[in-house]
């Protein structure tokens, strides 16, 4: 079994980490697609070319699924667009329904952050409407954060000072759960847990997105295999010991998926 997991950047390891975890027996492409990053700030036709040059490359690459490890790029390629494709394709939106469904009762509002498209889209207005009968979410874009972590910057006082200035029109006591609605944020988990005084909740959809591709694939996880990652920069080739980088993020990912 081979998965293609492909984000703008490197914020889609996030997913790939959680894949490695549920389906660790599988062999993985990842596609980082750094001559675009960040997706977030592209206007939707262009969104829409580089996704289908992806997908038709992973196709190539001979993949049994795709998992679109970005949330903006979900939103601008619908379920009819994916299924025009020979394989299945699983796409990923911000977990506002598990954030409702589990603090929706509690007294504190509910954030979701993510990137100017995916604030401004459709997709998400429509699930909030649905979702939201109490009228707690709210919702706000962090574009920053995208560049910040492609350049590997995590912990610093830059990322609390943007983080401060972007959510300074907020009550941050009124919040008690934070969607994580870009892949790329969940390597700030540290940061926000400084700015919200370490009152939050953190929700994000990688663990949903990898259930439905099980459920997709028909995959049980076998505990005893270890499949390999190839790494792919915008089609070319990345010896993944020899980017520091992606060493960097998976790091990362270690510390903050410990935090919840």
């Amino acid at each position: 079994m081979k998965i293609g997991i492909f984000d703008s950047g490197l914020g889609g390891l996030s997913v790939l980490h959680e894949a490695r975890k549920l389906l660790p027996n599988a062999d993985y492409i990842y596609y980082a697609d750094k001559a675009h990053v960040p997706y977030g700030e592209k206007k939707p036709e262009e969104i829409r070319g580089f996704v289908k040059d992806i997908f038709e490359f992973m196709i190539d690459q001979q993949v049994d699924a795709i998992v679109i490890a970005c949330n903006t790029a979900t939103s601008m390629v619908d379920k009819a667009y994916r299924e025009q494709f020979p394989i299945p394709i699983v796409g990923m939106e911000p977990a506002v329904k598990k954030a409702v469904d589990l603090y929706g009762e509690e007294q504190k509002r509910i954030l979701v952050a993510a990137t100017p498209i995916t604030i401004g889209g459709n997709k998400l207005h429509e699930l909030v409407s649905h979702v939201d009968t109490q009228q707690k979410v709210d919702l706000v874009a962090l574009p920053g954060l995208v560049r910040l972590a492609e350049k590997g910057h995590f912990n610093s006082v830059e990322v609390e000072d943007y983080l401060r200035e972007a959510l300074k029109d907020f009550n941050l006591s009124e919040y008690g759960t934070v969607v994580l609605g870009c892949t790329h944020f969940n390597y700030f988990k540290e940061s926000f847990q400084k700015i919200f005084n370490g009152r939050v909740h953190f929700l994000d959809g990688n663990e949903g997105t990898v259930h439905q591709l099980m459920r997709l694939i028909s995959a049980e996880p076998k505990k005893d295999e270890k499949g390999k990652v190839t790494y792919y920069f915008s089609g070319e080739e990345v010896n993944s010991k020899e980017d520091k980088m992606i060493e960097k993020c998976m790091k990362q990912l270690e510390q903050v998926f410990v935090i919840n």
